[in-house]
């Protein structure tokens, strides 16, 4: 299936991460113009999503070279191993947690909205992840959370302008997901089914499916309603 992705410019935040290389690789694979984005990046752009000054100068400079941004895929934020479970109700690290991803996605997708909503087509994706659904560990559940709740919250806000926004929750992303779901838990995938499905999102053929929340895998195994 063509995805009418052809030549489309998409910069992906985290681009070089195990999900973000598997969008990348994707994209490209669908003959658009993917465009890796990290604080460190050995290709692409270098851009730090947690500094507003950087967010702002890397996507003036991909609108210089390529004149254009199509879509918008996030999938930066510090791993969950970086977490300490011993403070996990620390609201120091709950913060932290937040800007890191929830912050990190919004500031960019601030930025990035402008020159889709001036052209009328866009495609914004998130990647939260299934600790938003469960908990034991604060920070970790609202970290995404809140990434959820702000992408909801923008997709509104553009509602009729072109521009959709929505977000991806994987269980664990693993290169040999097993096939069994443990009662209480999301689904393993691999992180090209999260590709998979954040290219079909990005394409026209998405059309007005904004707002929404998809989970990759398989949806928390025994909860009906969240």
């Amino acid at each position: 299936m063509d995805l009418g992705l052809q030549d489309r410019v998409i910069l992906v935040l985290g681009g070089h991460g195990l999900v973000g290389r598997a969008v990348v690789a994707r994209l490209r694979e669908e003959g658009a113009v993917a465009i890796p984005a990290s604080r460190h990046a050995p290709d692409g752009l270098v851009m730090d999503g947690g500094r507003d000054d950087s967010v702002a100068e890397g996507i003036a400079a991909l609108l210089r070279e390529h004149g254009r941004l199509d879509g918008l895929v996030v999938t930066a934020a510090p791993s969950a191993r970086t977490l300490d479970p011993a403070r996990s109700s620390d609201p120091a690290q709950v913060l932290e947690a937040v800007d890191g991803k929830a912050m990190t996605f919004l500031r960019v997708a601030n930025a990035a909205a402008p020159t889709m909503v001036e052209t009328g087509f866009g495609r914004i994706v998130g990647v939260s992840g299934q600790n938003a659904f469960l908990t034991g560990s604060i920070a970790g559940s609202v970290r995404n959370a809140a990434l959820i709740i702000a992408a909801k919250n923008l997709a509104d806000s553009l509602a009729g302008t072109g521009v959709t926004v929505n977000t991806v929750s994987p269980g664990r992303v693993t290169g040999a997901p097993a096939d069994e779901v443990a009662l209480g838990e999301g689904g393993q995938s691999r992180p090209e089914d999260s590709a998979a499905l954040i290219a079909f999102l990005l394409s026209p053929l998405a059309g007005a499916i904004s707002g929404e929340s998809i989970a990759m895998g398989h949806r928390v195994r025994g909860v009906t309603g969240l």
